[in-house]
């Protein structure tokens, strides 16, 4: 699958479930429950304890449409080895034209990390495929309808302060698509093994995000 494609189907999905887990051996009942409730988009962070190694054993394993990327990536050796190992696409907490340059040479999707304008327009001239605003806990939806004003070629995807009932505003608010971590990840239900809780999360949020786009 080209960048191009991968940024059609995280579109398409509409949900990047942000992964950050203490007990990586419980990864694949979690990716099995997000996609029963229909997010398939996966990304694995770096703070995931031994991540690069869980991305190759799962990436042949994922069932066919989901899409597996690799998070918190500071660097192009990082990004390397993820993308060796099996990720799609990359995601940055920060903007490192570096990591977008060694991205692009395996046709990886890069969405690097940006808070201002400024920033976000850098990292799309640079060749960021979506531009991941972060943390975007402090600015709210208002903040993408405003900038898409002057930046209305730039795919915007906000993580940080994106809940299930409030994936929707940010859609409506010109996103592409919203990460989502500890509100659809709930870190209590995973510990006790009730896996039906991250179902249902990801059907909500799976719904809000179309309920939006029918708008």
């Amino acid at each position: 699958m080209s960048r191009v494609q991968t940024v059609q189907a995280i579109e398409a999905c509409g949900v990047v479930a942000v992964i950050r887990m203490k007990e990586p051996e419980k990864l694949r009942a979690v990716v099995d429950a997000l996609g029963e409730g229909g997010v398939r988009a996966l990304e694995v962070t770096m703070t995931v304890p031994g991540a690069i190694q869980l991305i190759e054993k799962l990436a042949p394993a994922l069932p066919k449409g989901f899409l597996l990327g690799a998070g918190t990536i500071l660097d192009p050796e990082t990004a390397r080895l993820a993308i060796l190992a099996g990720a799609q696409f990359v995601v940055g907490p920060v903007f490192r034209p570096e990591v977008i340059a060694m991205c692009h040479r395996y046709d990886v999707a890069a969405m690097p990390g940006c808070f201002t304008p400024t920033e976000i327009l850098a990292a799309w001239e640079a060749g960021a495929d979506v531009v991941k605003v972060f943390p975007a806990t402090a600015l709210g939806p208002s903040f993408f309808k405003d900038v898409r004003g002057p930046l209305p070629q730039v795919k915007l995807m906000p993580t940080g302060g994106v809940s299930l009932d409030n994936a929707g505003d940010w859609i409506g608010a010109g996103a592409v698509a919203v990460g989502v971590g500890t509100a659809l990840l709930d870190a209590k239900a995973i510990a006790a093994g009730d896996y039906g809780v991250i179902t249902a999360n990801a059907k909500k949020i799976v719904a809000n995000v179309a309920s939006a786009r029918a708008k």
